[in-house]
């Protein structure tokens, strides 16, 4: 197993104990947010977006100059 494996393992085990939020397990992953979305779906682990997932997605898109 490489390091990069064993971080999305760790990831996928936070965020189904609700340790991480999606937004935390798809960094600590090292994964865009949709890509870790995927690979959950894969495992059929249903995705839990919470307040702070959409506060974090409100930040990042400003940063970026979307909004």
């Amino acid at each position: 197993m490489t390091e990069a494996e064993m971080r999305q393992e760790i990831a996928i085990m936070l965020f189904q104990k609700e340790k991480f939020t999606l937004a935390q397990a798809s960094r600590f992953a090292g994964m865009h947010r949709i890509a870790f979305q995927h690979l959950l779906a894969s495992r059929q682990i249903p995705v839990h977006y919470s307040a702070e997932d959409f506060e974090q997605d409100i930040h990042n898109l400003r940063e970026m100059g979307r909004l």
